[in-house]
């Protein structure tokens, strides 16, 4: 769905799904996006982003139950994990994390210095909780204020009329 979305053309053309995420008129976009965030032991990692529009790293959800988890030394070994969050507040067991996938996006933001959104379902309010419960925990001012969240079904209002239609009808997205 998100490519159906962002390779329409008219999507990024007419400024109206740009202004709702906040990224620039006209950015390319760029699918499975290796972000490559640092490590502490000075290599990068394999982070695949869902999509890169300009300075904006999106994660992109609607049939998925959940953004994983992960053991918690996977989380560690990122360099600036603990710059970023206030880690012993994020929702975790005793061994992993979860959120996995925000947590390594946001970091990615962090790391470039780029904008972070999440798009959901408007119907899954549990996913939209998981990133806020993620979002508190950011430490940094700054990169806090590049973080959003965003539905398809706001996508979908600010897309042209033809796609509003195909979204209705292929995956039940309906622009409310």
């Amino acid at each position: 769905m998100l490519m159906n979305v962002f390779c329409n053309p008219g999507v990024l053309r007419d400024g109206k799904v740009a202004a709702l995420l906040d990224t620039e008129l006209g950015a390319s976009p760029c699918f499975g996006y290796q972000a490559r965030v640092p490590l502490a032991n000075g290599r990068l990692d394999r982070t695949e982003v869902d999509l890169r529009l300009g300075n904006l790293l999106i994660e992109a959800k609607l049939t998925e139950n959940d953004f994983q988890n992960a053991e918690k030394g996977v989380l560690l070994a990122y360099r600036d994990f603990s710059d970023v969050f206030d880690w012993e507040q994020l929702p975790q067991t005793q061994n992993r994390f979860l959120s996995y996938q925000l947590l390594r996006n946001v970091l990615a933001a962090y790391a470039l210095q780029y904008s972070f959104c999440v798009l959901v379902d408007a119907r899954r309010p549990d996913l939209a909780d998981a990133w806020y419960t993620v979002m508190k925990c950011v430490k940094p001012i700054e990169l806090r204020t590049k973080l959003r969240i965003s539905t398809w079904q706001e996508v979908a209002l600010a897309a042209p009329l033809a796609l509003r239609g195909f979204l209705s009808v292929k995956y039940g997205i309906v622009g409310q």
